[in-house]
């Protein structure tokens, strides 16, 4: 999942927010409004919302600490960490790489939810610190949003540890599946299709709720089922495609036979002369003077210039220059450059062979490679 707002970085790894994290915000914001509004009936307009806001923020610094606490663990494994997105349904980090044994698997997936516990009844002793006694009111709001940040940091714990794929109770379950069958696939099947049923659990239950209790709770929880059906059956999904590529590298999918044209190219011959003319789909800008290959072009890249521009554009301009991409050797792990192209919004790849242009890689090349392979079976 890409961020579209960049926050920053801790311990390296870039924080963003993607645009349907503005949707969580809104809701937790005003059901924490409410919430207070209605706890603390002779707390100001002011208060009731200032207190909501702030526990709000302190809400999405939590689940910032939660997915940092899987990144973190991961690194010390040696699997590289993209980034760390907040949307909708809470956060997630972008590990790049499967674990390669089952212990890495399950303390990468345990230390979210101990994090979130830790958190949760720390917050807690703190509320406790400033006078809350168990079965009372908080006496002040600063103790009031202590107090609820510690219980939804618990929950948040306790939610994750569903034993149901991708969450992390889910990837518990995973590694110990895996760990006593010694067999990964078997292992991702098994916890998909125990986030499945959870999922379809919760659904069901989200609307008993909602429709013979007219609580509107329910709803959310059917959304979070839903959710967590889709996740489940794309986590698969990516599951196999992960066993299709394994062992396998770039040389064995990209495309070698790219069209070489000359950098001063107009755009409109290089559309007419080229790419409609010839069935191709990658072509190498090539700078005469230097004798060198110095960028390549894809239909896709036309759809930025105006056509009005096309007669007299010189293709360079409308080249991805080579300098500026980051390129892959034709030895590299395929599944490490479809992790490139996560991480760069990108569809294709260029091959570099000792300095040399060698090809490209598209992930079309994947779907077809990943689709023969279904096809036969293997």
């Amino acid at each position: 999942m890409r961020a579209q707002v960049r926050l920053g970085r801790v311990f390296g790894i870039p924080i963003g927010l993607h645009y349907t994290w503005l949707l969580l915000a809104v809701l937790i914001t005003v059901s924490l409004g409410g919430y207070f509004g209605y706890r603390h009936e002779a707390w100001s307009e002011g208060l009731v919302w200032g207190a909501a806001v702030v526990t709000g923020i302190l809400f999405f610094v939590s689940l910032i600490l939660h997915e940092i606490s899987h990144a973190l663990v991961a690194r010390a494994h040696g699997i590289p960490v993209g980034s760390i997105t907040l949307f909708a349904l809470g956060g997630v980090a972008q590990i790049e790489e499967d674990a390669s044994r089952p212990g890495a698997e399950f303390f990468m997936a345990i230390v979210g939810p101990l994090t979130s516990a830790v958190i949760g009844f720390a917050l807690i002793g703190l509320a406790m610190l400033g006078g809350w006694v168990p079965g009372a009111e908080p006496r002040t709001a600063l103790v009031s949003v202590t107090l609820w940040l510690g219980y939804i940091n618990i929950v948040l714990a306790i939610f994750n540890m569903i034993p149901g794929y991708p969450l992390d109770g889910g990837r518990v379950l995973r590694s110990i599946v895996w760990g006593i069958t010694g067999n990964v696939d078997k292992a991702t099947r098994a916890a998909a299709r125990t986030g499945q049923v959870v999922a379809v659990l919760l659904i069901a239950y989200g609307l008993v709720r909602f429709f013979f209790r007219a609580d509107v709770g329910g709803l959310w929880l059917a959304l979070i089922g839903w959710f967590l059906f889709s996740a489940a059956n794309a986590s698969y999904a990516q599951a196999r495609i992960a066993k299709h590529l394994r062992g396998i590298h770039v040389r064995d999918v990209m495309s070698a036979r790219c069209v070489p044209v000359a950098a001063d190219l107009s755009v409109q011959t290089f559309v007419e002369d080229y790419l409609l003319r010839g069935g191709h789909h990658c072509f190498v800008v090539n700078d005469a003077a230097r004798n060198e290959p110095v960028g390549i072009v894809i239909p896709t890249d036309l759809r930025r210039i105006d056509r009005a521009e096309w007669p007299t554009m010189p293709i360079r301009r409308a080249m991805r220059p080579l300098a500026g991409i980051e390129t892959v050797k034709p030895d590299e792990p395929l599944l490490g450059v479809l992790a490139l192209m996560g991480r760069q919004d990108t569809s294709e790849v260029p091959v570099m062979d000792e300095g040399h242009f060698a090809g490209i890689v598209t992930r079309s090349d994947v779907v077809n490679y990943v689709h023969a392979r279904t096809e036969l079976g293997s």
